[in-house]
């Protein structure tokens, strides 16, 4: 078994796949990568399947001591990144030996960075998951986040016979302000929306932004006066977009089952990465799209991903 020690832990690190399905009827959340076109990246690079476990790191990065030979790749936001103090390449897979020490720093662009080890690391399945999900003390390393003093199993694979990277165009640009497509709904008829300023100027992330939810600020969004201020709790999926008596949007993410304000429009999948990495003081510009627009985003991604894969595993 192969293992990495955690020196120092970083903003907030944990292990993470893409997420813990078909039990929120019981209150445990989806969990997972937030960014998960990175997470797969990253798991693609060091020739993991994409479900692999990973590590999440937000804002600034761990240093780890590699006690194995191993193949990792860093993707997500742009960070700085070191193997024995020499700079190492994001978004391409690189090998260590046992006692080099990788260090990541803060981000210079976006707000989630993910780590991927060759054969992924090794944490026990809770319901179909490896993710962490820090609410429920369950998943990951100990149902916490990581922190110095830790050592990690990394499941056994073999190593990669060739270096592999995402080319230059797929790499995910990070702004200060992002453009995210919406789907109106599902309670609309609580707004008016041929004048709702929403869709009028961006919105500020607040420092109110985690796992749970992202609160932004900006112009504020009033229900109808003969609409009431909540409505009965429903289940809530990542990237609702609810509005609380503050008339000020929030938006729903993976640590979340349910909502009991009422949702003006719901941030498709594709863009829900592009939400991951933006930061406290990152505006939103939000822009409103149909299904079949959404349908058809979906599939060019898929397109992207499947042309990603054949450029660096042919």
């Amino acid at each position: 078994m192969k293992t990495i020690n955690i020196l120092t832990s970083g903003g907030y690190t944990t292990v993470q796949d893409l997420g813990r399905r078909g039990f929120a009827k019981y209150g445990v959340p989806l969990s997972g990568s937030l960014d998960t076109f990175s997470a797969r990246m990253a798991n693609i690079l060091v020739g993991n399947l994409e479900s692999a476990a990973l590590l999440e790191l937000t804002v600034m990065g761990p240093s780890i001591e590699i006690q194995a030979e191993m193949d990792i790749a860093l993707t997500g936001a742009k960070m700085s990144v070191t193997l024995n103090k020499e700079p190492v390449p994001r978004w391409a897979a690189f090998r260590a030996i046992p006692g080099d020490v990788l260090r990541i720093g803060q981000v210079s662009a976006g707000c989630r960075g993910y780590l991927a080890f060759g054969g992924g690391i090794d944490v026990p399945s809770v319901m179909g998951s490896f993710s962490t999900y820090v609410g429920g003390n369950l998943g990951g390393f100990k149902g916490r986040p990581l922190a110095a003093g830790d050592v990690l199993d990394v499941n056994a694979c073999p190593l990669l016979d060739r270096p592999m990277a995402i080319p230059e165009t797929y790499i995910p640009k990070y702004p200060s302000r992002v453009e995210v497509r919406v789907i109106i709904g599902p309670q609309q008829d609580y707004f008016d929306m041929n004048n709702s300023p929403l869709f009028d100027a961006p919105y500020m992330v607040t420092a109110k932004a985690d796992r749970m939810g992202y609160r932004l600020q900006g112009s504020p969004i009033a229900i109808k006066e003969d609409m009431p201020q909540s409505i009965v709790s429903e289940p809530a999926q990542p990237g609702s977009i609810q509005i609380p008596p503050d008339q000020q949007p929030i938006i729903l993410w993976v640590e979340q089952t349910v909502g009991g304000y009422a949702k003006i429009a719901t941030v498709i999948s594709t863009d829900l990465p592009c939400v991951a990495q933006a930061t406290p003081g990152d505006m939103i510009a939000f822009t409103p799209v149909n299904i079949d627009q959404a349908h058809r985003i979906y599939k060019d991604q898929a397109r992207a991903v499947s042309q990603i894969k054949a450029a660096i595993c042919p």
